[in-house]
């Protein structure tokens, strides 16, 4: 773990971080948003041709005498839909992949999960929706992982097919998706999942199997581990437009007076918490400009 923090902080980041790559960049389109669309336009269309009727409107909408409102924020999202939104994310980048360009480290026939024998066309059959929500999920509940760490997966993810140019396909999905997961966690949560636990969910894979692909997904990433606080908000409301679009609803109840002070105490703890790092940060960046009305200290010998 020590190596990985000292990747993390001193290894510099090339030029392939620009401005067009949307893990690095708040303004750059995401790419799954972008490659859900086709099949967003297509079903709309194909509506329109059939007429077919959007049935009964099951949305709720606010007025003057309520309000509706979800449990999902920006800083603390709903777990189960997150899952359910970044997998259907890794749907659409596997669905609508542009070829077939993958790494034999990530190869599943190369590096199988488990000790069933992988079929021999194994890389000819997409993976439907529910089977990547139940692979992530399984992951995500035995490992108590948060919802936030889904969306740090997701930049992992598209940072990755970026940087190595490659695609995800489902020869490798499982892989991918498994290395994402497993830098979001140790660089987001403060108590880190360790390789070895993650053996312990998955019972055939090895640690050597882990490390080694940890390690070629960190160099991949040429060990750009940043997520900035605009893509991570990208990110996230890019997710609900996903949802919106697939009709995947956010469950949305009353805003109720006790819910109310429940948001603004969190938002409250947010503010505090954000303050705390900006003084932090203040401290650390401490300018010699400043020092003149430092008292010295004798220094003790000893």
């Amino acid at each position: 773990r020590s190596l990985f923090f000292f990747f993390f902080f001193f290894c510099p980041v090339s030029d392939l971080a620009l401005e067009s790559n949307p893990s690095d960049h708040p303004r750059a389109s995401t790419i799954f948003l972008s490659k859900s669309q086709t099949d967003v336009r297509e079903k709309r269309k194909s509506n329109h041709i059939n007429h077919v009727s959007p049935g009964q409107l099951t949305k709720k909408y606010s007025s003057c005498s309520t309000i509706f409102i979800d449990d999902s924020t920006v800083s603390q999202p709903n777990l189960r839909s997150t899952i359910k939104c970044v997998t259907l994310a890794i749907f659409y980048h596997i669905k609508n992949r542009d070829s077939d360009r993958s790494l034999d480290i990530f190869d599943e026939k190369s590096h199988p999960l488990t000790r069933e024998e992988v079929p021999d066309d194994y890389y000819k059959h997409d993976p439907d929706h529910k089977h990547i929500y139940r692979f992530v999920r399984t992951l995500f509940s035995a490992a108590q992982l948060t919802a936030e760490c889904a969306i740090v997966t997701l930049v992992y993810l598209e940072r990755l097919l970026t940087y190595a140019e490659i695609d995800i396909c489902p020869s490798n999905w499982k892989r991918i998706v498994l290395g994402a997961i497993l830098l979001a966690s140790k660089v987001w949560d403060d108590q880190a999942v360790w390789n070895v636990d993650y053996c312990q969910i998955l019972k055939d894979i090895t640690v050597e199997d882990m490390n080694e692909m940890e390690r070629h997904f960190l160099e991949l990433l040429q060990f750009n581990i940043n997520v900035p606080a605009s893509v991570y908000a990208k990110y996230y409301f890019d997710l609900r437009s996903l949802a919106d679009d697939n009709n995947l609803s956010f469950l949305l109840e009353p805003l109720s007076k006790e819910r109310a002070q429940k948001l603004e105490a969190i938002s409250r703890l947010c503010e505090d918490k954000y303050k705390d790092l900006s003084k932090a940060a203040m401290r650390r960046s401490f300018s010699a400009d400043n020092l003149v009305g430092i008292r010295r200290s004798n220094a003790i010998l000893s």
